[in-house]
């Protein structure tokens, strides 16, 4: 499945929205999609570390950009990634799983998936802590984690 392409000014507007809740200036970089994005995972992740509840479309917006980035690199269809409510994904070659609950399910929320992704939080601190929940098989993506 091709990852998911957000319309810039959208994302531009979360980000800006989410930029006003944490009192900082407007964002000033480049336009370009995965620009405006990136700035999205920072902005949210810098709400989360605040105490601050992110702004609904800009974790959505940074939440999906990560699990795109996921799918993208680990191709495939033997997991299902769950973030609710914002998005979820298959990924990671093997087995295809095409009806009914998949066998090989990780489940977590927006703050773990985006410090996972970002490398904030290991695989092994956060299943430790029980900030996610992993079943099947082949549900251990500590091999595809941090994204960047």
């Amino acid at each position: 499945m091709p990852p998911h392409k957000p319309d810039p000014a959208k994302v531009r507007a979360a980000l800006d929205g989410q930029l006003i809740a944490l009192d900082e200036p407007p964002y000033d970089g480049p336009e370009k999609l995965t620009a405006l994005l990136g700035a999205c995972v920072g902005a949210t992740l810098r709400a989360f570390e605040r105490g601050i509840v992110p702004e609904r479309d800009a974790a959505r917006f940074a939440v999906r950009h990560l699990l795109d980035e996921l799918a993208t690199t680990a191709p495939g269809r033997t997991v299902e990634v769950r973030v609710p409510p914002y998005a979820a994904v298959q990924c990671v070659e093997g087995p295809c799983h095409t009806r009914g609950t998949p066998p090989n399910v990780v489940e977590t929320d927006a703050r773990t998936w985006l410090e996972l992704a970002t490398g904030r939080m290991t695989w092994a601190e956060a299943t430790e802590a029980g900030k996610v929940t992993a079943s099947g098989a082949r549900a251990d993506l500590s091999g595809h984690l941090p994204l960047r």
